[in-house]
């Protein structure tokens, strides 16, 4: 291919692109930490409701059976993700600090609500911590993502920016387990002042944020047609595959971060390592978050190839956790499952960026995305409590989620092979 002239437009208009990125700078990085406190304090507590469904099980709503429990943390996993259909679209219009500031006060009195909630009132904890808590942190999810993409346009940049934002979840998914945990269990506190404590902790983190983020790119002159986007996109066959294979292996991947301490536990280990469980996976996660970028820019792996690599990964980890019975076998499991469910999250976003020819549009097609991603987290929780039944049978829901996330990963490798026979034919 030939290099344009310097004076040439085409010329003109890839280097007047470049120079609207910074690719760096203290505005550029602060918006990123801003992002990952977002991260932190939202997809962070979502992820860390293995805590709350082994507490809700064992003594908090000991009435209700771990199918109906499980429906809370789904429903909020479905909402952090899912609202960004609506959210992605008033992002585009330019309404960015309407959404991080009003999402960010309705995550923390959510929280502050759930501390009220009574003993064996499932609804009351439905209603504060399913639908306040996923509601508010899914309205900042997609603006806090989708912000980072103004500051850089190098796509390993980007990646690796997104990465930084993304691991801000598997930081607060080490940093609440290991607070819940002891303050649960502390008669002192109680289950009220233990979420209290964590509601302080989240409001504030979030006001800091909510200081440190700016977007800097001017909202797309043309308001976006729902509908006749949404049309084109499902013209866009490599986009709706992977969009597939995000809903279908979300009914997997969220089987061991709900279930794994509850698995340990109910396999005779010891307490205090069951609620350390979580920990070492999500500490796991954290550093599979922040690898993909490394192993893209160091191996010129492709983002769409990560991805299937992940996913088949996690997949079969998750068929591994049939045979957990030990804590050497939960540490296995924890750590490996941990790296790639924290490397396939992190990919995500990039893997839309790669997908999406105008980044104009980036907030819709993600919140589309996510939209159906979000629809896989709300039914495989409650599936797999309902094959766990009362009497504990572990190997079926390891057996379905592991099958629904080899399903998955075929998805994914079916748009892996689109993306290359693109590149290859120039497109």
């Amino acid at each position: 291919m030939s290099t344009p002239p310097p004076d040439s437009p085409r010329s003109r208009d890839s280097a007047s692109t470049e120079s609207l990125y910074p690719e760096g700078g203290f505005t550029a990085w602060a918006t990123v930490f801003g992002a990952f406190l977002v991260q932190f304090c939202g997809f962070g507590l979502t992820t860390s409701f293995g805590v709350f469904q082994d507490f809700y099980v064992r003594e908090y709503l000991t009435s209700s059976s771990s199918s109906a429990i499980s429906w809370i943390g789904s429903v909020s996993a479905l909402l952090v993700i899912s609202v960004g259909l609506v959210v992605g679209r008033l992002y585009d219009r330019g309404h960015f600090h309407l959404l991080v500031y009003g999402g960010s006060l309705l995550q923390a009195f959510s929280v502050f609500m759930l501390s009220l909630c009574e003993r064996d009132q499932l609804y009351q904890i439905f209603l504060a911590q399913g639908i306040g808590i996923g509601l508010g942190a899914g309205i900042v999810y997609i603006p806090s993502m989708a912000v980072v993409s103004h500051y850089f346009h190098s796509p390993s940049r980007r990646a690796l920016a997104m990465s930084i934002v993304a691991s801000g979840s598997s930081f607060g998914a080490v940093v609440h387990p290991i607070m819940l945990n002891h303050t649960l269990h502390d008669p002192r506190l109680g289950f009220g002042g233990a979420v209290r404590a964590t509601a302080g902790l989240i409001s504030g983190l979030l006001t800091l944020a909510c200081a440190l983020m700016r977007p800097r790119l001017p909202p797309s002159r043309q308001v976006p047609e729902f509908w006749k986007d949404v049309r084109r996109f499902s013209r866009d066959r490599a986009y709706v595959v992977a969009t597939i294979g995000m809903m279908v292996y979300n009914i997997a991947w969220y089987f061991p971060l709900f279930y794994l301490q509850l698995d340990a536990t109910t396999h005779g280990l010891s307490t205090g390592f069951s609620f350390y469980s979580l920990v070492i996976m999500n500490a796991s996660a954290f550093v599979g978050r922040l690898t993909p970028p490394f192993i893209s820019s160091l191996l010129g792996i492709s983002i769409p190839t990560l991805v299937a690599s992940t996913s088949a990964g996690g997949a079969l980890v998750i068929l591994g956790m049939v045979g957990l019975k030990s804590v050497a076998s939960v540490v296995v499991i924890a750590v490996l499952y941990g790296f790639f469910a924290g490397a396939f999250i992190t990919l995500m976003p990039p893997l839309v960026a790669v997908l999406t020819p105008d980044l104009t549009e980036l907030g819709l097609r993600m919140g589309v995305s996510f939209a159906f991603e979000g629809i896989g987290g709300l039914v495989g929780p409650p599936i797999n409590g309902a094959l766990l039944t009362s009497e504990f049978h572990w190997w079926r829901p390891a057996l379905f989620s592991g099958i629904m996330g080899l399903f998955g990963f075929g998805f994914f490798l079916w748009t892996d092979g689109s993306v290359r026979k693109n590149l290859k034919e120039g497109r």
